[in-house]
């Protein structure tokens, strides 16, 4: 009897870390279904089927579908814009430190998926909704809280003076979307050349430091 016991499977642990196989899984196909369906089109069942597994683990993982989708645009950010592009690296120049910053933002925003996801932020079904402040909660305040703090510290250096590090941070990425993100978001004229966004983005920077270094 106790050797019968003992081949019975035993159940996962409670605490059991997840699989993260799994979660990256299921990611990735909630990000493709967001992007190509809208938030409001694509049912928890959906991502499941799409990410090969259960919707119980889906629910496991992620709780909800709002926090499905906070976690799509948080994985995204962090993707083109890791926490270490605000790391102080006193020894990088400014204008070179904002050039890496300001290219990595702009290849993020002008992504397919990101002007979708852009649209589907725009849309009647979801303006009304507190989906806008789930997405700008995961992405874009990260992301300035970041570089307001990196302008803090270069302010503290000497390097620049800014008064309100949380208005300059948010005017620095305003002057990265500029009219070419509007134009790519409403589909119109999306086929610059790579050169015409380098030229973008350095502009966009010289800018930026016209009006905040220190003279």
């Amino acid at each position: 009897m106790i050797s019968n016991l003992a081949n019975i499977p035993k159940p996962n642990a409670p605490g059991r870390p997840k699989d993260p196989g799994k979660r990256a899984a299921i990611l990735d196909a909630a990000k493709r279904m967001f992007v190509s369906l809208g938030f409001e089109r694509v049912s928890m069942d959906q991502i499941a089927a799409e990410a090969g597994v259960s919707k119980l683990t889906v629910y496991s993982h992620f709780g909800d579908k709002e926090s499905l989708f906070a976690e799509a645009v948080r994985a995204h950010c962090e993707q083109g814009m890791p926490n270490s592009l605000f790391d102080s690296e006193p020894g990088t120049p400014l204008r070179e430190r904002l050039l890496t910053i300001g290219h990595a933002f702009f290849a993020m925003v002008m992504t397919p998926d990101a002007i979708a996801g852009h649209r589907i932020l725009c849309s009647p079904q979801v303006t009304t909704t507190g989906l806008p402040a789930v997405f700008w909660e995961a992405g874009p305040q990260r992301v300035q809280a970041g570089f307001a703090a990196l302008l803090e510290r270069r302010t503290a250096s000497g390097e620049l003076a800014v008064e309100d590090s949380d208005l300059a941070a948010a005017q620095f990425f305003t002057l990265l979307k500029g009219e070419p993100h509007l134009q790519a978001v409403i589909g119109y004229c999306c086929n610059k050349r790579s050169s015409d966004a380098r030229g973008h983005v350095v502009s966009a920077v010289d800018f930026f430091l016209r009006a905040y270094a220190r003279r």
